[in-house]
């Protein structure tokens, strides 16, 4: 039997405040535990939440950048379970009516286009972290995560295979990541996904029973996980079982999904309005504020890559996928470097000499107009390709600009017509053999001429006019 998968993710992004979503904790990362608490994220009895506003308004920038309706009023609710990392047993979120509603996300699959629809967006507050002593029969509660904002971005079952879900997920945080709202940095948990996944048979309208599956800390790992549900998930309905509506580690050591525990169902968590929170009322003019504020956001800077630069969709796709390096490059050009020259160089030389040393391009110390400035050097002849990438790996490593290690390493190319002249004409009468049968068709002996032109610059003569003269020196 052919089966057919249906996909939702649900994403939970932490926002980049600078304290919790309602108390004045910092939300700073690495803090010794139980540092960053008070009464309120703790729980204690009489203490009332305040609410971030800051936390409302990152909402609503990525509610306007997914095309979602901003509710003009949302209502917190109290999702009750018990779990040691939870002090009041329950967390503060959004269920009935939440602040987002109805938005989209467009994304391309082997070149093929899909858009995904986003069932809602809401705040909600995190819970702590639990840590397990491995030597030793004993848990720890480190409560400093609790409160930190969160946005969940609960998306329509809308993806059918493992690479949508992937490139939705891709797609998702790099407007995040644009918007400056969170930092997508999946491995520390700011950006965490849950997915939903089920099958049913071909050409059947209704969903199938769902698995969520957790633990995923990467887009790598999200797909794997989803492939493996999927060849389980076939497996059992082919021998005439039925799928367990249940919650799924993904374990990434032994490449499968193991049970957790059974799904739960809303009902489960018994949502009831928090009654020490008003409801969220948002205005128009709120919206049009922040709609006003909202920068260029990937895909349509990827689409104005490739018009105003010229550039191929692959080479804008890799530029803008982070936004510090969509800016360098611009910068770059800005500052005189021919578009696709300064494309090249940044997707190869720079991204491999910084992913080599573990550097974002923030931390380069070839600076943009640097950049530029060799681009223009190689332009006009002055410097061969060989010799700029000798001359970029100085710069990376010094920060000194290309004119100034030009000057101090000698590599200026040779492209004086009369010198060049000279020694080929040396070269010429020490290989008359060579001449000879140049003369007489053996056109590949080009290649030995310009190699004894380069030996005798020591490599800076400019290979291109080398090519040049020496057929028209011996073709005369």
């Amino acid at each position: 039997m052919q089966f057919e998968t249906v996909i939702g993710l649900e994403v939970h992004a932490q926002l980049l405040t600078d304290t919790k979503i309602f108390c004045g904790c910092s939300t700073s990362f690495g803090a010794p535990p139980n540092t960053h608490v008070c009464p309120v994220c703790l729980g204690m009895p009489g203490v009332l939440p305040v609410l971030n506003k800051k936390v409302v308004d990152f909402t609503i920038r990525a509610a306007l950048a997914t095309g979602c309706a901003v509710a003009e009023r949302s209502v917190w609710a109290r999702k009750n379970y018990f779990y040691p990392d939870l002090p009041k047993n329950y967390q503060i979120s959004q269920y009935e009516l939440p602040i987002a509603e109805h938005g989209h996300l467009d994304i391309e699959v082997d070149g093929v286009p899909k858009r995904v629809g986003i069932t809602r967006i809401h705040m909600e507050e995190d819970a702590g972290k639990l840590v397990h002593d491995p030597a030793a029969p004993l848990s720890y509660v480190d409560y400093n995560r609790t409160g930190v904002p969160l946005m969940e971005i609960v998306s329509e079952p809308d993806m059918r295979t493992p690479e949508e879900a992937a490139a939705y997920l891709k797609a998702l945080r790099d407007i995040l990541v644009y918007l400056e709202i969170c930092d997508g940095n999946m491995e520390e948990g700011s950006f965490r996904c849950d997915a939903n996944i089920s099958l049913r048979p071909a050409g059947q309208k209704e969903l199938g029973i769902k698995t969520e599956l957790k633990n995923m800390n990467s887009f790598r790992n999200v797909a794997r996980a989803l492939e493996f549900e999927i060849r389980r998930q076939s497996a059992v309905l082919e021998d005439g079982g039925s799928i367990r509506q249940e919650t799924r580690l993904w374990d990434a050591q032994g490449g499968k999904t193991v049970s957790m525990r059974g799904k739960e169902e809303a009902h489960d968590y018994r949502y009831l309005p928090d009654p020490d929170l008003l409801p969220l009322v948002v205005d128009q003019a709120w919206v049009d504020r922040t709609r006003e504020r909202l920068p260029e956001l990937p895909q349509a800077k990827r689409e104005r890559f490739v018009a105003d630069y010229g550039l191929t969709d692959y080479d804008a796709g890799v530029l803008t996928a982070s936004k510090p390096v969509a800016q360098y490059f611009e910068d770059a050009v800005a500052a005189g470097a021919e578009a696709k020259a300064a494309s090249n160089w940044i997707t190869s030389d720079m991204m491999g000499a910084l992913n080599a040393d573990g550097l974002e391009i923030k931390d380069a110390k070839i600076k943009p107009a640097a950049l530029a400035e060799l681009i223009k050097l190689v332009g006009e002849g002055t410097l061969s390709s060989k010799q700029a990438k000798e001359v970029f790996g100085h710069m990376f490593a010094s920060g000194k600009t290309a004119a100034v290690i030009v000057e101090e390493k000698d590599l200026r190319q040779v492209s004086d017509v009369g010198q060049l002249e000279g020694v080929l004409q040396e070269i010429f009468e020490a290989n008359p053999s060579e001449v000879a049968e140049f003369k007489a068709g053996k056109e590949k002996l080009i290649g030995f001429f310009v190699g004894q032109v380069m030996q005798k610059t020591k490599g800076q003569a400019n290979p291109k006019l080398v090519n040049e003269l020496v057929r028209k020196m011996l073709k005369a």
